[in-house]
């Protein structure tokens, strides 16, 4: 197909395709990407071109056209693009599994490969259910999680998302029930870490798992928690026999300042979940990592195995950018980078908290954060970064940032700087 007129292409766009978390027909005119390459997306027609601060939702740590990763999937195009992995392996997702497991805290070592972040997690509820049930305690189903969560827009991580305030608040009523206990507070404090242990105790005989966000909560509102809830999660979990998983699809690969969220509590889950930045952005994939213990238990059951199987799984072109990817960001200064874009956000977004309407301000690694004490006028926010040529995605109350990781400090300024425009005009 020729290439179109943007008149035309955005009619067609607002009649044919259904963007994320719109409407259909959309409201709204989405600006025109032509390419990308490093931290900057070209927009169509000479439209100019903007610093992403998104890093494309939070996956593109490495930029744009990156020659490394260009070249692994060149390179792996040439000798196949996919085969099943029914029956069947291949190197790609072997080297992948074991770059995990080697990277992953301790102690996880079997790795599910999946389609995206949200399926990662239904197969860490599956692994859970099934693990219960092979030991003979099918009673052992329902989930605790703390409010402010989001793991996904599929069934099972729905269910486990804030009820209340949340995208998913229409499903209340039909999603399986589980067991919420206040959102984490930033600040360690024992009168939290008790409800957390109480609630756990309290319901264990009906407990599968407990799942969190360690560190991070992302999509439900951006808030931080001391890492010391995981240890108590951890003790807690130990303690009444529950599974214990960590999604770390946002936190995961160096976000926080760690290359999981989890080792900042030296906590090992016995479940986590992986994606987004997995494979630097280049295509979907994720993964389910478990410990020997959750995989003997599922094999020792009535039905020894995991019964799913996306069709996609493994697959080799995404694996092997997933492989360039990882050995990538570990043979660079990745620490030293997010450090750096961490102290280039504090310094940028400090001015914000004499802005008017802005309730808190909040970094860590590389992400910012500014927190209005109001809902953000979404389309007047994103003209405002947009002015300052930067690309951003406020939601809720939120203006926030995760820069990709190749952003060089003056990028990093500006971002900060439209941020702080987009929390005066939102």
């Amino acid at each position: 197909m020729p290439d179109l007129p943007v008149s035309e292409l955005l009619e067609l766009d607002r009649r044919h395709v259904w963007h994320p978390y719109g409407p259909m027909p959309g409201r709204v005119e989405p600006l025109v990407v032509e390419s990308a390459s490093g931290v900057r997306l070209q927009l169509a027609e000479g439209s100019g071109e903007l610093v992403d601060g998104m890093s494309s939702w939070w996956s593109a740590i490495h930029g744009y056209n990156h020659p490394v990763l260009n070249e692994a999937a060149r390179e792996q195009l040439g000798r196949m693009s996919h085969v099943m992995f029914g029956g069947l392996t291949h190197e790609p997702a072997v080297r992948l599994a074991k770059l995990l497991v080697d990277m992953s805290p301790d102690g996880l070592e079997h790795v599910f490969l999946a389609d995206s972040g949200s399926v990662s997690v239904e197969v860490a509820v599956k692994m859970c259910l099934q693990y219960w049930r092979s030991l003979g305690r099918s009673g052992k189903q329902r989930l605790l999680t703390w409010r402010g969560g989001y793991h996904g827009d599929t069934w099972q991580p729905m269910s486990v998302c804030d009820p209340e305030g949340g995208m998913h608040e229409l499903w209340s009523g039909v999603l399986p029930r589980q067991v919420f206990v206040d959102a984490p507070p930033a600040e360690y404090e024992e009168s939290y870490a008790e409800q957390l242990r109480s609630a756990i105790e309290r319901h264990a005989d009906e407990l599968a798992a407990v799942i969190v966000e360690p560190v991070v909560q992302g999509a439900g509102g951006m808030r931080f928690h001391s890492p010391a809830y995981l240890r108590v999660l951890r003790e807690a979990c130990d303690a009444h026999d529950v599974l214990l998983v960590f999604d770390e699809i946002a936190t995961g690969f160096g976000r926080t300042g760690a290359l999981f969220a989890a080792e900042h509590a030296a906590v090992t889950p016995d479940v986590m979940c992986v994606g987004k930045a997995l494979t630097g952005g280049y295509m979907t994939m994720a993964a389910t990592l478990c410990t020997s213990r959750v995989a003997d238990g599922i094999s020792q059951g009535e039905v020894p195995v995991l019964a799913h199987g996306p069709t996609f799984m493994g697959n080799p072109l995404a694996a092997s950018v997933a492989c360039a990817s990882i050995e990538l960001l570990l043979g660079q200064d990745w620490l030293g980078e997010v450090k750096r874009i961490e102290a280039g956000l504090r310094d940028g977004l400090a001015p914000a908290l004499e802005i008017p309407g802005v309730k808190d301000v909040r970094v860590l690694g590389a992400i910012g954060v500014v927190q209005l004490d109001h809902a953000v006028d979404m389309k007047a926010a994103t003209d405002a970064a947009v002015r300052e040529g930067v690309w951003l995605r406020p939601f809720r109350d939120l203006i926030y940032t995760m820069p990709p990781y190749v952003t060089g400090d003056a990028d990093v300024a500006r971002i900060a700087r439209a941020v702080c425009a987009a929390a005066r005009e939102g």
